[in-house]
């Protein structure tokens, strides 16, 4: 019977043994696909990224707790059979679920706040196994036997530590840097600056885009001016009652970390002021954001030429903005067929990005009709007889500055209009525009793509058509594309500045690049709206070297 009692610890450890190749075998599979849908969804995110370099450390980035997993997993080999089993038992689950955060940023549409997942998964989960993982094998279990890994072990749990503790302290700077008040660049000129929200309804005509047949085409119109009041006094950069739900509740998540608290945020616009009276009347400019993007992040723009004498109206609209939050509570989400950014480049997709384009325009349209009636009967008084709608311009940025262009061409009202580094769009390529126009461009480099190569020749055509002596195309050196909205001024990190100046993605600071492009916007607009210049300004400045002229 010796015999048999001795055979029961064997097999229990033959058991155990095959219990853990069971799981270790599954763990692995599924870091491995965990591994490779990281990898795949950074590369499929980024495939118009042309740094191969940033693709590679973003690659390395979504793979670094794969890595830590790894190395555990060599550690583990004198662990006790519990540490081994939650160790992959964790890996388990951690790659699985990974595996589904990542293979859902790839497979849904593209949006903004996807990318933010590639900067918060790694650091969190490298946190959660920093925690998990040493605490589990030191509590259930001797990590090693002989004293030589006695060592190890307290080498390794102080690694552990120190981990834990650097993610933690990362995270916990975002937080503080999430909460901290902060105020947009200051206004230039001499005048205070007002603002006034308006929702416009169209009730002539319905929005072909509503889910709802018979919606009226609406709009949220943002107008930036001239106003009476304290010069330099602050304000909520957005307002509580057009703030997105979330932030109006104080809503937090871990994606906010990566966000400002928009209560925190400051602006200079007084709301609803009276409209100064230093001028009998003030010239209009249009405004357009890129892409799907709200007006408000344009605010800085907005409000330095507000303070040089301009009347700023900004637009958002339901079904073409990526939100709408109107001042009576509803919020409209635009639908993904709606987003101009997933068209762009597929051919199958024309007719639907054209009718977009036709709806942004014919909205701006609509926009210059109100104002006409609103400087004819101002109900409030405030713009009655305030806006000169003989001296109109149109700017946006990106896909808002192909919405310029086109008003310019199409609408006799625009009197002169400038593209900030938008690809031109629509009827304007091949028929051009007759009025004063400027490209102002990020720093793009030398083009090495066939997209890159076609829409320089696209601006490049435009700007043959300009009358000579009203046309100019310029660069500031060192911008960057998405830092020309107040993401200059609000883009959080010192980390990520230095991350993207390294690779020549951010090379001047963006606050930096807002008083470049706010120079060269109200430069531009006082030589065509308000001199009647008959020749391009010189917009070449000793104070800002970074223009660079194109022409």
């Amino acid at each position: 019977m010796e015999p048999e009692g001795e055979l029961i610890p064997d097999m229990k450890g033959i058991r155990e043994r095959r219990l853990i190749d069971v799981l270790r075998a599954l763990a692995f599979i599924a870091a491995l696909l965990g591994a490779a849908g990281s990898v795949g969804s950074v590369l499929w995110t980024g495939r118009q990224q042309e740094s191969r370099i940033l693709l590679l450390l973003f690659c390395l980035w979504a793979l670094s707790p794969f890595m830590a997993l790894l190395l555990a997993n060599v550690a583990s080999r004198r662990w006790s059979v519990v540490s081994r089993a939650t160790l992959h038992g964790v890996m388990l689950v951690f790659s699985l679920v990974t595996l589904a955060i990542y293979g859902n940023v790839s497979l849904g549409p593209p949006k903004g706040k996807s990318a933010f997942l590639f900067i918060v998964v790694p650091p969190a989960s490298l946190l959660l196994l920093a925690i998990i993982v040493p605490l589990t094998a030191l509590t259930f279990g001797r990590l090693f036997q002989r004293p030589l890994d006695r060592r190890l072990r307290k080498d390794f749990s102080v690694l552990a530590m120190l981990c834990a503790m650097g993610v933690g302290t990362l995270l916990g700077s975002l937080w503080l840097e999430h909460r901290t008040e902060l105020e947009l660049p200051k206004p230039t000129g001499s005048f205070a600056v007002g603002r006034a929200i308006y929702d416009w309804t169209d009730d002539a005509h319905e929005d072909a885009l509503a889910p709802a047949p018979g919606t009226r085409r609406e709009v949220l119109a943002w107008i930036w001016y001239p106003a009476s009041g304290q010069l330099g006094a602050k304000s909520d950069y957005v307002p509580a009652q057009v703030r997105p739900p979330a932030s109006r509740s104080g809503g937090s998540s871990l994606l906010s970390l990566l966000t400002r608290d928009w209560s925190k945020v400051h602006a200079h616009g007084i709301d609803n002021a009276d409209v100064s009276s230093q001028q009998k009347s003030y010239p209009a400019l249009i405004m357009r954001g890129g892409a799907s993007a709200e007006v408000i992040n344009y605010t800085t723009l907005a409000e330095d030429l507000a303070s040089h004498g301009y009347i700023v109206v900004g637009i958002d609209a339901p079904y073409l903005t990526g939100r709408v939050v109107f001042p009576d509570s509803r919020v409209i989400e635009r639908a993904t067929a709606n987003d101009p950014e997933l068209l762009v480049g597929r051919p199958e997709q024309a007719d639907r990005l054209n009718q977009l384009f036709a709806a942004w325009i014919a909205d701006m349209r609509f926009v210059l009709d109100r104002l006409e009636q609103l400087n004819a009967s101002d109900a409030s008084g405030k713009f009655k007889g305030r806006i000169d709608m003989k001296r109109v311009g149109a700017f946006g940025h990106s896909f808002g500055g192909a919405q310029a262009a086109q008003l310019c061409h199409e609408d006799s009202r625009c009197k002169a209009g400038v593209d900030i580094d938008g690809a031109p769009f629509g009827s304007v390529i091949q028929e051009g525009i007759q009025k004063p126009f400027l490209f102002l461009l990020s720093d793009h480099g030398k083009s090495s793509d066939e997209e890159s190569r076609k829409i320089e020749a696209d601006i490049q055509k435009i700007y043959d058509s300009l009358p000579p002596g009203e046309r100019l195309s310029i660069m500031i050196r060192g911008s960057f594309h998405f830092t020309f909205s107040d993401d200059g001024a609000l883009l959080k990190s010192y980390v990520m500045r230095g991350l993207l100046r390294i690779f020549g993605k951010l090379q001047i600071d963006g606050r930096r690049q807002l008083a470049v492009t706010s120079y060269c916007l109200r430069t531009f607009f006082d030589s065509y709206l308000k001199e009647a210049s008959i020749s391009p300004p010189k917009l070449a400045s000793p104070q800002f070297p970074e223009i660079q002229a194109l022409e």
